[in-house]
């Protein structure tokens, strides 16, 4: 390992001790590493401006850490176990091919507001790539929802049969929610998008940072002002992240959830595309569906980041390295999970249903509800209503067609509104 940063003469430094504090760090600041890039060069442009800098200075780090992005994304430059972390690798770099001016850049900025703002600029990029997935899965589903939305399908409840329903509300209701995930991504967005780049260890420094610089600089929202607040909002952040995150993530459990009941034999309702599927190591006749069964699983793991983080936040005001673990969660989580929802949309596009044993599922007894209604139409009061459709001498062979088509509550299979979908998700 290079030298550490903190070093100082006379102090013995014990591998072990050393290896425990790093952890995986210098692995998980390989997420981070071109945010603290393009953070460092803000920062830099602000000691010019405030006297500590010279132009020729600005103008080599510049060029410096521009050729050190270009590096690290080539692979000719590789961040290993010779550094603590993305931040001494970078001032590592700047120190050898500037010297002095590369000492220099560190002046007025601690590897806490470091290590914020690489990971606030992480989550804003995360959570803006969770949007536009949540926006093409609703997208998909309007698509379908249009063109299917007459196909008959058995609606449950606890599992059982329960009254007819349609692909259409099938469809209508995963846009809807992947709407309202989208939704909330970019709330979430919004909300994290404060500079807290110069804050330094939650103190200030004893220099007239240009704070509004660094904001404009690095396109965040607005400037976190306070610069306690700023270390304290460390791992708050992170898990409103989390949270909506979790919010799609819990929609594509649910829906996988519906596939995974769907194309079993005993339903065999939908069929998967076969990339979507894998064998059996033993069963020559089997053909699995693993994809879905890790998009149910996804959600488990934004779960434990968050309440991994939630524990971690069991501290008093100020910086303490136990929020060094936040890192870990968020990379996990938003790793699994954009990682599922990138193979939604394309699922969802290519799935291709069986009308004919959709119907078939259809039995008399799912049409008990329409026949309730309609006596409580003409009059009947419902309850005396409920009575009589519950006389299974009652149920008939229904028309599930006339049955969608008389489902006229908004909402409901002849009243999907997918126009009001469709114009809550332009406003995306």
């Amino acid at each position: 390992m290079s030298e550490l940063l903190w070093q100082k003469p006379g102090v013995k430094v014990d591998a072990r001790i050393q290896h425990f504090l790093a952890g995986e760090d210098v692995i998980l600041d390989r997420e981070f590493f071109l945010f603290d890039i393009q953070a460092s060069l803000a920062h830099a442009e602000g000691l010019l401006r405030i006297g500590i800098l010279g132009a020729d200075e600005l103008a080599g780090i510049r060029v410096e850490l521009d050729a050190l992005a270009d590096d690290w994304q080539s692979g000719a430059f590789v961040l290993d176990e010779r550094y603590e972390d993305c931040h001494s690798a970078i001032e590592s770099r700047l120190v050898e091919r500037l010297g002095d001016a590369g000492r220099r850049i560190h002046t007025g900025r601690s590897r806490n507001d470091q290590i914020l703002v690489a990971t606030r600029l992480w989550l804003k990029d995360r959570l803006a790539r969770m949007q536009a997935l949540c926006v093409e899965a609703a997208e998909v589903a309007l698509a379908r929802a249009e063109a299917e939305a007459a196909v008959p399908l058995p609606g449950y409840t606890h599992l059982q049969r329960a009254v007819v329903s349609s692909l259409g509300m099938w469809w209508a209701a995963w846009a809807e929610g992947f709407i309202d995930d989208a939704h909330r991504a970019r709330d979430t967005l919004a909300w994290v998008d404060a500079n807290p780049l110069g804050s330094a260890a939650g103190y200030g420094v004893n220099l007239p940072l240009d704070r509004d610089h660094t904001t404009q600089a690095l396109g965040f929202g607005r400037l976190q002002v306070s610069a306690t607040y700023a270390q304290l909002s460390r791992g708050k952040f992170e898990m409103a992240a989390i949270e909506a995150l979790s919010s799609a993530l819990l929609d594509l459990r649910r829906l996988a959830w519906d596939l995974s009941l769907f194309t079993s034999a005993e339903y065999a309702f939908v069929a998967l595309p076969s990339q979507y599927t894998t064998g059996s190591s033993i069963m020559p006749n089997k053909r699995n569906p693993d994809v879905i069964e890790l998009m149910r699983a996804t959600y488990a793991s934004a779960a434990a980041a968050r309440t991994e983080i939630e524990q971690l936040l069991s501290l008093p005001s100020g910086y303490h390295r136990d929020l060094q673990f936040s890192k870990g969660a968020i990379v996990h989580a938003f790793g699994r999970g954009l990682g599922a929802l990138e193979l939604l949309p394309d699922l969802l596009r290519n799935l291709e249903w069986k009308p004919e044993a959709m119907r078939a599922a259809l039995d008399p007894s799912m049409y008990a509800t329409d026949l309730a209604v309609d006596l409580a139409r003409e009059g009947l009061p419902f309850r005396e209503a409920y009575k009589q459709a519950a006389d299974p001498a009652r149920w008939a062979e229904g028309d599930p067609d006339a049955s969608l088509q008389a489902r006229v509550s908004p909402g409901a299979a002849a009243g999907l509104r997918l126009d009001a979908l469709r114009a809550r998700l332009r406003t995306e």
